[in-house]
């Protein structure tokens, strides 16, 4: 006899906001992907600057507008099966959806050059820090399914639905501590990142 139970993962903003999300069955992790942006305005850097604080995605984890965000959710579905007299786990399916949230700069077109590289290299920045997130998620909805396929069978389907859940909390702990550590290593090396990227499309440039 088989029945089957919603995965449901604790789910983040990049910086973080709770969402689930159930899909059926299935026996890989399943990853969707969507990008969006919000427009932005400005002539010069503080302008920019003030642009992202106004009008960037907000998260009520931080209670801060952000200049991107990665909207992350998981979930999925395990199917059980009775195997003697033990249940056991079938199948699991755990799904991940991230949605990047990235700034446009309407007047990139009309911008100075110094000004259109300093965008580019910032904005570069801004997506490839979403990416990372996204990545972060990625890589825990694959360790969770790992671990969900690796739990031993048990006399009652009750008991292996807590071991379930208690699987599904370790990683979704982690996963959160995963994705606050990156934010705390990459707001201490902004600043150096962004004078390594100015410089060497700098140099780029110059080389043509």
């Amino acid at each position: 006899m088989k029945n089957s139970r919603r995965l449901r993962a604790a789910s983040i903003w990049a910086a973080l906001i709770g969402i689930s999300l159930p899909l059926s069955a299935s026996a890989d992790v399943v990853v969707q992907k969507s990008i969006t942006f919000f427009q932005i305005g400005g002539r010069t850097p503080a302008d920019l600057d003030a642009e992202l604080s106004r009008k960037g995605p907000f998260t009520q984890a931080s209670g801060n507008r952000h200049p991107g965000a990665t909207q992350i959710r998981f979930g999925g579905d395990l199917t059980y099966t009775r195997r003697g007299d033990r249940c056991a786990i079938e199948d699991v399916r755990v799904t991940v959806a991230t949605k990047l949230i990235l700034p446009r700069w309407k007047n990139r077109k009309h911008a100075s050059q110094d000004m259109a590289t300093l965008w580019d290299a910032l904005s570069s920045d801004i997506k490839r820090h979403e990416e990372r997130h996204a990545e972060i998620a990625r890589q825990h909805a694959k360790l969770l399914e790992q671990r969900l396929l690796k739990l031993r069978p048990t006399r009652d389907c009750e008991t292996l639905q807590d071991r379930v859940s208690e699987t599904t909390d370790e990683v979704t702990v982690a996963h959160d501590e995963a994705q606050m550590r990156f934010d705390r290593v990459e707001a201490k090396n902004f600043e150096d990142r962004m004078a390594r990227i100015l410089r060497h499309r700098q140099e780029t440039r110059e080389n043509r």
